[in-house]
């Protein structure tokens, strides 16, 4: 028998209901429950015992993942891992796990006041905390130490992406600007035994990278500098990445961080900006949503080809062409004129 054809009504109730689905998944995220099943299925009483939670009340959130392909129910009372739920793994190449805590955590609560974006056009973080988000960040290390853990599980993919697309041997010197842990530049210098590079970011996010590359073996190759990028850029760099930091800014922020970036830079150098490139008339899902989430969180936006185009050239920036990846980003790349 064929599935019947869903519904209107059906599919507008799941698309009204996600959040369900996505704090089932925090939770499940926060608990760790996919590390503790990677020996293979557990009764749901054993995982109880292990987060500390009730076992009737967890064998109902996990019964109601399962239902929808989060964890694999193997028998009536016992659960396992999944394709899915691989992803939910702590450490693993391209773990979402830090990225459902940041969801779940700060994010979920700060979409609650979207209304209040629409209305006033104003940051939803910003009304609800009182202070701007990186602020927030900052008088908090375990709010910072969740959003870079987040941000470098994110990047993961990207990096790969960008590695393969871009040619970077001709550089010697790669500057990351707001390079957080510093999972894109050590990608780039893993493929790029030749080249050095600087990661430039807040003092928390320089320490989370201090400690990301001691396990590398890269530290003699990448310097890690603190400061802010609207004050200062380090100089002396053939390139310069400014990798998902302008979809974080209104307009006029991200042309005076690229007008501090090109301070920084010698005539002719690159600067080569990782971003979301909007089309102008059918944009993805995941860009429009992105963008309202720059809206909800930041005030930032994404933005067009044309857009990125002006700032750059508000900036004294040629724009030069936006290079494709695998990955939803984009690298555009400029000479600093």
């Amino acid at each position: 028998m064929t599935s019947p054809e869903i519904t209107p009504n059906a599919a507008l109730r799941q698309l009204i209901e996600g959040y369900r689905t996505s704090q089932m998944i925090f939770v499940a995220a926060e608990l760790g429950i996919a590390d503790l099943l990677v020996d293979g299925p557990k009764h749901y009483a054993e995982i109880a015992t292990a987060t500390r939670t009730d076992a009737p009340t967890l064998f109902r959130l996990l019964r109601a993942l399962a239902s929808v392909g989060v964890f694999a129910r193997v028998d009536e009372d016992r659960f396992a891992l999944n394709r899915l739920t691989d992803c939910l793994l702590t450490g693993v190449a391209g773990s979402l796990r830090p990225w459902a805590v940041l969801n779940g955590r700060r994010l979920y609560t700060t979409w609650a006041h979207l209304g209040h974006s629409i209305a006033t056009g104003d940051t939803a973080f910003d009304h609800l905390h009182g202070v701007g988000v990186w602020e927030y960040r900052e008088r908090d290390p375990e709010e910072g130490r969740v959003f870079h853990d987040a941000m470098a599980a994110n990047i993961t993919h990207v990096a790969r992406s960008v590695v393969n697309a871009y040619n970077f041997s001709r550089f010697g010197t790669l500057v990351d600007v707001g390079g957080g842990k510093g999972a894109l530049i050590q990608a780039v210098l893993m493929a790029n035994p030749k080249l050095l590079g600087i990661v430039f970011d807040v003092p928390a996010a320089v320490r989370e990278a201090a400690a990301s590359f001691a396990h590398t073996g890269l530290t003699n190759r990448c310097k890690l500098l603190e400061g802010s990028f609207f004050e200062a850029v380090p100089a002396g760099g053939d390139a310069y990445i400014l990798s998902r930091i302008l979809h974080d800014w209104r307009d006029d922020q991200a042309i005076k961080i690229l007008n501090i970036t090109r301070r920084a830079m010698t005539l002719g150098r690159t600067l080569l900006v990782i971003e979301r490139v909007m089309e102008a008339q059918n944009p993805s899902v995941e860009a429009t949503q992105s963008d309202i989430h720059m809206l909800v969180m930041t005030g930032g936006r994404e933005r067009t080809a044309v857009e990125f185009h002006t700032l750059l050239t508000a900036s004294n920036f040629e724009f030069v062409r936006v290079i494709p990846t695998d990955s939803p980003m984009q690298i555009i790349e400029a000479v600093a004129i």
